[in-house]
């Protein structure tokens, strides 16, 4: 999204001389941009070669397989399960993620962190990180970003970075990494890229980087970086050394960067009737949309059905993650704080038993969830198996291959 800041020191006209004002010596001029040299991007000032190395060798990424949803049904994954009791406490949040759901355009991911991450660059696709609770700091070579709960954090593709949890409580996070950027919906924006006026959020609601990271912030020789890169046709890591921190950029300025955008500030789209889900649309990558889901006043037509009518996911697999409030089409369910839903395409899902009746003459729903669609199917990965409730598909019915659910 072209939205331009500057931050810190940079030279009046860019591609010229900028010297340390103490030195004399030249700082390093890196241009960080997106569809080669034709899109959005950012020039930062770097007091070192950003390119140098000393070191390159394999991260080990944790061995999964991912497994198709087939035979085809749906799915309920509890992920507060997946970092029991105090396990969070030697967790960081980029290593100890486990992958939930995937395909070839986006991974969902989830973990529950209190140790800080190592520095850490995607260079596959950008990075939606949704935080269901806690507190944090994002660093990176644009600067900080303080983080809490319901915060989205958009991180661009190849952008070193590090999550430090702050607090005594577990920073949980909800991992979105797209295999392409991550921008605004499109109708929401003009030809130029300003938000437009019938969006739900504008650019006040952003917040980017604070900084850049000042000298004595950021110590030390022989850095790591963890990288997630492209490989054989598939995801590699590798840990590269650096001779100096990455972190000692003077200053930038551009279009692209990392911002937070707290889900409080959406302004939700209703209607007389209900509403379909891409009036709760945020984010759009390659493949996929995400959208979310807040406290709103309902329908008001004097016959309206306030929760959502079935319907059958023709083109898409949709995920929720339920983040907060009372989720009123899934009572009975038991879906909860921390809960995940997958309805692939395929099969016709809507409001539990009784949900349906029960919402006519509801004025309000508080409830708080974050929605992907995606329109090639998800793969169950090693988080969903092990987090999965075994019961959610035969919850409309009451019974399943065994029997009675009792």
């Amino acid at each position: 999204m072209a939205y331009y800041r500057s931050a810190g020191a940079v030279p009046p006209k860019r591609h010229t001389q900028h010297r340390d004002p103490e030195t004399g010596g030249l700082y390093f001029e890196e241009l960080m941009g997106e569809e080669g040299f034709s899109s959005d991007s950012s020039l930062l000032y770097h007091r070192h070669l950003p390119s140098a190395m000393v070191d390159s060798r394999v991260w080990r990424l944790p061995e999964d397989k991912p497994e198709p949803n087939h035979p085809l049904k749906p799915y309920h994954f509890r992920l507060h399960d997946l970092f029991p009791g105090e396990s969070w406490r030697q967790a960081d949040p980029v290593r100890d993620r486990r992958t939930v759901l995937g395909n070839a355009d986006v991974r969902i991911s989830y973990v529950a962190a209190g140790v800080p991450s190592p520095l850490y660059r995607n260079g596959i696709g950008d990075e939606c990180v949704y935080v269901e609770s806690g507190g944090g700091v994002l660093e990176s070579v644009f600067g900080s970003i303080e983080v809490g709960a319901g915060d989205y954090v958009v991180i661009p593709r190849a952008t070193t970075h590090r999550w430090l949890p702050t607090g005594d409580a577990p920073l949980r996070l909800y991992a979105i990494e797209a295999n392409s950027h991550i921008t605004p919906a499109k109708r929401y924006l003009s030809t130029y890229g300003q938000l437009l006026e019938h969006a739900p959020f504008c650019e006040r609601d952003l917040r980017g980087p604070v900084g850049p990271l000042l000298a004595e912030d950021v110590p030390g020789e022989d850095t790591e970086v963890y990288v997630k890169h492209r490989v054989g046709g598939g995801i590699g890591g590798t840990v590269l050394v650096t001779p100096t921190h990455p972190f000692d950029v003077v200053g930038w300025d551009g279009c692209l960067y990392p911002y937070a955008f707290n889900i409080s500030d959406y302004e939700p789209i209703t209607g007389r009737v209900h509403q379909p889900p891409p009036a709760h649309q945020v984010f759009e990558g390659n493949g996929f949309v995400i959208c979310n889901f807040v406290p709103r006043k309902v329908d008001y037509h004097p016959l309206s059905i306030p929760v959502p009518y079935y319907h059958s996911n023709v083109d898409s697999d949709e995920v929720m993650f339920y983040t907060g409030g009372d989720y009123e089409a899934r009572k009975g369910s038991g879906i909860g704080q921390g809960s995940v839903s997958l309805h692939p395409g395929g099969h016709t899902h809507g409001p539990q038993p009784g949900a349906y009746e029960r919402s006519i003459g509801a004025e309000f729903f508080d409830e708080l969830a974050v929605m992907v669609d995606t329109f090639r199917p998800l793969d169950l990965a090693e988080g969903g198996r092990a987090a999965d409730d075994g019961r959610y598909a035969w919850s409309w019915s009451g019974r399943g291959p065994q029997g009675d659910l009792g």
